[in-house]
């Protein structure tokens, strides 16, 4: 069945968002998820076929992604079904995407890239939000600035978020904060203040573990790498948290009782608030001479913008727009591939 799609995922609240994008645009993608009965609930209204497998039955995920070229793996976190989703579509010789924004997710994956290369597969994650505007961001700095080796990445992105991204950030409590330093990733304790101007003057902002620690490095070989976030007052609490507090946190039966409790958390954000969110990214470049490159980047609301990202990537890897081996967004699709979507601007703010 060349060409075909499968979304795993699709009863989540971005799953649901990437299929009514799909059926928006014409396609006629397969979904599928763990409960084939509330699969079939959400194919049924869209026309598209469902399929319904645990992926802890290597068996079952075999022969229902066997017939497809490309299965984009929504349901997160990512930590779980990440790798026994790309076993089976390196088995299966299937190209693998994902909207993963855990830095240990991404490393895995680039570990395997000789693998995926010798059976003829992408490995493509993160082709959300994030990481598509921000790694396309990143390669656009290192465009700019050839020989820079500073990265900092600044994201402003409202306060509202799906279960499943929180539960993500369950997950990360106890990891500390991630960045890049020459080359290596490190973990600090203590996450460190700043402040930047995303347009309307500066705003307090706080670092952050995010997947562009690792994709950036991948996309732009830039070997120093840190992203902040403006400092709301939950991010702030989480990034702030004592490293003795985060390690019972890490607890399993603490992550339990956490997850528990994101359970009871609206679905994600209402419709109304995805159409009058807006996103903004700076990114700031520096080489060892200390010349400086900053570049701004103005999106829809992240939920919006993955749905539209996440479907097109897939559209494109089925087409066969994308090389084998693992691949970040921007260096799968360029640079300005950010550009080809609505609402999205770009504006270099110095040089």
């Amino acid at each position: 069945m060349s060409g075909t799609i499968l979304i795993y995922g699709a009863t989540g609240y971005t799953g649901k968002l990437i299929a009514k994008t799909a059926a928006a645009k014409g396609a006629r993608p397969i979904l599928a998820g763990r409960d084939r009965e509330k699969v079939e609930a959400i194919a049924k209204q869209l026309g598209f076929a469902a399929r319904g497998f645990d992926l802890r039955d290597r068996g079952r995920i075999d022969a229902a992604i066997k017939d497809v070229s490309v299965v984009l793996c929504v349901a997160g976190p990512f930590s779980t079904t990440s790798k026994p989703v790309a076993d089976a579509c390196l088995r299966n010789r299937v190209h693998y995407l994902d909207i993963t924004g855990e830095i240990e997710v991404f490393e895995a994956l680039a570990a395997r890239d000789a693998e995926a290369k010798a059976r003829g597969v992408a490995l493509l994650p993160g082709v959300g939000f994030d990481v598509v505007p921000a790694d396309c961001l990143a390669t656009h700095l290192k465009r700019r600035l050839p020989d820079a080796n500073d990265l900092k990445l600044y994201l402003s992105l409202g306060a509202t978020m799906s279960r499943g991204t929180a539960k993500t950030m369950v997950e990360a409590i106890a990891a500390g904060t991630r960045l890049r330093r020459r080359g290596l990733l490190i973990s600090r304790d203590r996450a460190e203040s700043g402040s930047c101007d995303f347009g309307d003057g500066a705003k307090p902002t706080v670092q952050v573990s995010w997947g562009d620690v690792a994709t950036a490095f991948h996309s732009t070989g830039i070997p120093n790498i840190e992203v902040h976030f403006e400092a709301l007052p939950a991010i702030i609490g989480l990034a702030r948290t004592p490293a003795f507090i985060k390690s019972f946190l890490g607890l399993s039966f603490m992550q339990s009782l956490l997850k528990a409790q994101v359970d009871r958390l609206p679905e994600g954000p209402t419709e109304a608030a995805r159409r009058a969110g807006r996103a903004v990214l700076v990114g700031e470049a520096r080489n060892a001479a200390g010349h400086t490159v900053r570049s701004r980047l103005r999106t829809p609301e992240a939920y919006t913008l993955t749905a539209v990202t996440a479907f097109d990537a897939a559209r494109r890897v089925a087409a066969g727009e994308v090389k084998a081996g693992f691949q970040t967004p921007s260096r799968a699709f360029g640079p300005d591939y950010i550009l080809s979507f609505d609402g999205v601007t770009r504006d270099d703010l110095n040089g």
